[in-house]
């Protein structure tokens, strides 16, 4: 039997991936019993997602990650896709270099993963190039992750933004409220649908519930993380009723992408706040 041990740096207002990410890894000891896995988090000051506290946020991980060291995590995530997006094509890369330094500093090595470079890894396992996605930011933010996937091939043809700036306030939006927006999105001519581009918007029972309304792959940045986080251990990413990127080998492997200039083909649509008419 082979035992893991997963750190989680979260913002401190997060209740979500504390919990969607436990029961992702139960559901895989389920289906293997060679394999358990416990979780160890570490928090960092956020309360409003605005660029300066998402800005403060990654500046304190450092502190975060030497904790997570000090506990001999076998992998370690950095659950904040925003925080790291609004930094800039190529953002996921270096703070996945700089938490691996501080790692090394605090004396215990392992591999790192970011929630937006997994979502980014994500897509390209799915071979998703055009995507519509869900997010709770207010529609600048929502706009800067569509602007961080075209720097990376993947182009947002259609976005609903929530326009909820309080964290603690989208951990309790109910999953089923995604399922409801889920049907306003344009699906024509998209690869995959993002249900939730955020750590703390519950989504993981939503899923499987979407995926089979839509006909599309559904991922989320808690799934997409999950998969990585497995990847990184050298544990299949296979994961039940989690959507198409945890179905197991054939969903594919994750890619390291370089950004690129072209946002793809076509124009993307400007995100839509949820009270919009769809």
């Amino acid at each position: 039997m082979s035992g893991y041990r997963v750190g989680l740096v979260v913002p401190s207002s997060n209740t979500t991936m504390e919990t969607e990410i436990p029961a992702m890894l139960r559901r895989r000891e389920a289906v293997d019993p060679t394999v358990r896995f416990t979780t160890h988090a570490s928090r960092v000051r956020l309360r409003q997602v605005t660029p300066d506290e998402l800005a403060r946020m990654n500046r304190s991980a450092l502190r975060c990650v030497a904790e997570l060291a000090d506990a001999h995590c076998d992998v370690l995530a950095y659950a904040c896709l925003v925080a790291v997006m609004c930094e800039g094509a190529g953002a996921h890369e270096r703070a996945e270099r700089r938490l691996g330094r501080a790692a090394g500093r605090a004396g215990h090595d392992m591999p790192v993963v970011t929630s937006a470079g997994a979502l980014v890894a994500g897509l390209r396992a799915l071979g998703a190039r055009r995507v519509a996605l869900i997010a709770p930011y207010l529609p600048p933010l929502t706009a800067t992750v569509a602007a961080y996937l075209a720097a990376y091939g993947v182009q947002v043809t259609d976005a609903v933004s929530l326009g909820e700036p309080d964290n603690v306030a989208v951990g309790r939006i109910p999953a089923a409220r995604l399922v409801e927006l889920a049907d306003r999105l344009d699906v024509t001519d998209v690869d995959a649908v993002v249900l939730s581009a955020c750590v703390q918007l519950p989504s993981l029972a939503a899923v499987p519930q979407v995926e089979a309304r839509l006909g599309r792959p559904v991922l989320t940045a808690a799934t997409a993380t999950v998969h990585q986080l497995l990847t990184g251990l050298g544990v299949e990413p296979y994961v039940p009723d989690a959507g198409r990127l945890l179905a197991g080998p054939t969903a594919g492997r994750p890619i390291s992408l370089a950004p690129r200039r072209s946002a793809g083909r076509g124009r993307a649509r400007r995100p839509r706040s949820a009270a919009s008419p769809s």
